[in-house]
């Protein structure tokens, strides 16, 4: 298993950031989505083709690139075990991926509403949320490129 898994590294690493990007870009899209929805009707024909827009985009692009980014990601850490797990970066880099999963399942939840026709919120709370993932992004960058501890 170790062979396999030093033998791979490189490959589990391009896959894992590759992943990333996707993941990452979805989730900076689906909020934009919702800004656009949040200003029409459920009635309106626009918000039927936006509902099918925010489902395809889950279901191919974020959900997918989210399980292959956790996928790799682990195998990754199982390649780099035990000496990783004293590196305080990757404490830092974990919670903040553990937390943009979570905030991964909330953009599942507005969209959810969305498809119901229930409009919570305004056009400004997507548009401050849609920041979120860009700035757990940067910090999670730059823990793994700086390494600062």
């Amino acid at each position: 298993m170790d062979n396999m898994l030093a033998d791979g590294y490189l490959w589990f690493k391009t896959i894992h950031i590759l992943a990333v990007i996707a993941w990452v870009a979805g989730l900076l899209l689906l909020p934009r989505y919702f800004v656009l929805h949040s200003q029409i009707d459920p009635g309106d024909p626009t918000s039927a083709k936006l509902i099918t827009m925010e489902s395809k985009l889950r279901r191919i692009i974020i959900t997918p690139a989210m399980i292959a980014t956790w996928l790799f990601g682990i195998l990754l850490v199982a390649a780099l075990w035990p000496g990783i797990m004293s590196a305080g970066w990757f404490h830092v880099k974990l919670t903040l991926v553990i937390i943009l999963s979570g905030y991964h399942g909330f953009l599942v939840k507005l969209a959810k509403e969305f498809k119901r026709g229930e409009r919570r919120r305004g056009h400004k709370f997507y548009r401050m949320v849609n920041e979120i993932p860009f700035i757990l992004t940067i910090i999670i960058v730059a823990m793994v490129v700086l390494k600062p501890f």
